[in-house]
């Protein structure tokens, strides 16, 4: 009977050991899937500027003569996508014609040298989106083999009856990022995908300045992730 009993004490504690190693393994794998959530979580987040309600906006996208020969719908594009998500979801807002404002600029060489408020009264509007598009490029710095896409813009806000008439009422730097994946080859997507998804996350990063959203607890662990907004 002792024999029996000293057998049994190894394998009971054997038994424990394995159980403990279990569900010590169980705990570890909760707390990941705990932390993950809380990494996929999404806070509220007001508009950056709210001035935009119940106002006449129109969306001017500007870049240097390089960026315009290089891709040279881009910014008619960003004009529409902008002007239509800012329509959408800001409230009371009545956003210009796209097509009007694009004819403007063709119509209006210099109109980046005119004083700002004079380009909102020119557009007949309370207010404008200035958008100064600085980068918008889809590979790294000299690697064409990669995709990387960033699209940097300064965005300010001009009023029309501004106290300053030549001043951003407000400022800010938006950064877009797409796609999240690191290293990804040329030939793991097409050229077109990759500019499409990166005007997208540009576009709504800064619409995103102008009424209440969503946006990322933890930017830096959420899946999509890669944007940003700065105050300038």
């Amino acid at each position: 009977m002792m024999c029996a009993m000293r057998r049994l004490v190894p394998l009971v504690l054997l038994l424990g050991l394995a159980l403990c190693a279990g569900g010590c393994a169980a705990l570890h794998a909760a707390a990941g899937l705990a932390q993950n959530f809380e990494y996929q979580k999404e806070v509220e987040v007001l508009a950056a500027y709210d001035g935009l309600q119940h106002s006449t906006v129109a969306v001017l996208v500007d870049s240097d003569l390089a960026l315009r020969y290089e891709r040279p719908g881009l910014i008619p594009e960003l004009t529409v996508n902008l002007s239509r998500a800012i329509g959408k979801n800001v409230q009371g807002v009545k956003v210009v014609a796209p097509a009007h404002v694009l004819q403007w600029q063709y119509q209006t060489p210099d109109w980046n040298l005119l004083p700002r408020g004079e380009v909102a009264k020119q557009l007949g509007v309370e207010r404008v989106v200035w958008v100064d598009l600085q980068t918008f490029r889809l590979h790294p710095v000299g690697n064409a083999y990669l995709w990387e896409g960033v699209a940097e813009a300064e965005i300010g806000i001009v009023e029309e009856s501004g106290w300053d008439q030549d001043a951003f009422v407000d400022a800010w730097r938006v950064r877009a990022a797409f796609p999240d994946l690191t290293s990804l080859d040329r030939d793991s997507a097409t050229e077109q995908a990759i500019k499409l998804g990166l005007e997208a996350n540009f576009v709504k990063q800064t619409a995103w300045l102008f009424y209440p959203h969503k946006e990322p607890k933890y930017p830096d662990k959420f899946q999509g992730g890669g944007d940003g907004v700065t105050s300038s």
